[in-house]
């Protein structure tokens, strides 16, 4: 799978420009993708969704808890794709897709650079859960913290809305710094030997120099994982494989070995 596996790291692929109409077109190849393979699509997804109910059973009961796991949660769906990442490189390899052979990729991973990028996802999502409880405490006041749990009308009074508002705008803000960081630096550590420093770093400049295109990319992902997180998470067991398919065709499009 790697580029490079005794001979060092692989050199960096130079970073190319997308267009829009690349990004519908990798859209539908993700769409295509989950297709060819349902099986593994609906397996790495449903993880995902049960990782998401799991989260809102710790902190059943809290809307702040709540309000914080439904706007960060899909911060760790980059991370949750490896899986479908993998997927992808073998149907456009022709490759066989064996579970023995996609999980045992993925196994592989945990003493190479992914496992570091996944931690910096989980913090990054502490992060967000301590910043949104943050947030919710100066725009409602410590008192609202015990009340809010069980009369659900003050988020519709001034201060709730402004709150909402706060949370939603640095959640998004939150969300496409995450976005920088990861839309190509994760796939392109699956495919090859390169440190997850320089991955991240060539994953934001990818952002930059194609930014009015990833914007776009990043709303579509934002859009549908939102529409998909409205029936309790139960929507993301199609939104992921798709996204997170057509993800891969991104990175293959929008970065190209110069060799």
């Amino acid at each position: 799978m790697k580029t490079t596996e005794d001979n060092g790291p692989a050199p960096l692929p130079q970073i190319g420009r997308l267009t829009l109409q690349e990004v519908w077109t990798c859209l539908q190849m993700g769409l295509a993708d989950f297709k060819r393979a349902p099986a593994f699509g609906l397996f790495f997804s449903a993880v995902y969704v049960v990782g998401g109910f799991a989260l809102l059973a710790i902190g059943a009961g809290h809307v702040t808890w709540t309000l914080a796991t439904a706007l960060g949660f899909p911060l760790a769906a980059p991370f949750a794709a490896v899986g479908l990442y993998e997927v992808s490189r073998r149907l456009e390899a022709d490759l066989p897709l064996k579970w023995s052979d996609v999980l045992g990729v993925i196994w592989a991973e945990r003493g190479r650079q992914i496992p570091w990028m996944g931690a910096i996802i989980v913090i990054y999502f502490l992060f967000w859960t301590f910043l949104a409880h943050m947030i919710f405490a100066l725009f409602m006041g410590v008192s609202a913290i015990t009340n809010v749990s069980t009369d659900l009308s003050i988020l519709w009074t001034a201060p709730g809305l402004r709150m909402v508002a706060a949370e939603v705008i640095v959640g998004a803000v939150l969300a496409f710094l995450l976005f920088s960081l990861t839309v190509v630096s994760l796939p392109l550590l699956l495919e090859k030997e390169v440190d997850f420093v320089s991955a991240m770093i060539l994953s934001v400049q990818t952002v930059r120099q194609n930014l009015g295109v990833m914007l776009v990319w990043a709303a579509v992902i934002a859009g549908l994982t939102f529409i998909a997180l409205l029936p309790w998470f139960l929507g993301l067991v199609i939104a992921l494989p798709i996204l997170g398919h057509a993800t891969w065709h991104v990175y293959r499009r929008v970065l190209y070995d110069p060799r």
